[in-house]
């Protein structure tokens, strides 16, 4: 499967990067895209498990999908 999230704080290449790099390390998340204009990840999946997991992991970077909480702001 493959989806495609709106995500914060995404202002740079080094952004971009950072996310693409560890997104590729995680089990069973493959072709990770990143668009920097678009603020937006797209990444595939194999299980909603897995999906999950590349949702926390994109949070614990400071990259929460766009209606989650934002822990650089708080």
């Amino acid at each position: 499967m493959r989806k495609t999230v709106h995500i914060q704080n995404l202002i740079c290449d080094a952004c971009v990067k950072t996310i693409t790099n560890r997104l590729t390390e995680l089990q069973h998340i493959s072709d990770v895209e990143v668009d920097l204009d678009m603020q937006t990840v797209s990444f595939d999946f194999f299980s909603k498990h897995d999906f999950e997991h590349a949702k926390h992991v994109l949070e614990a970077l400071g990259y929460p999908i766009i209606g989650h909480d934002n822990i650089l702001h708080n």
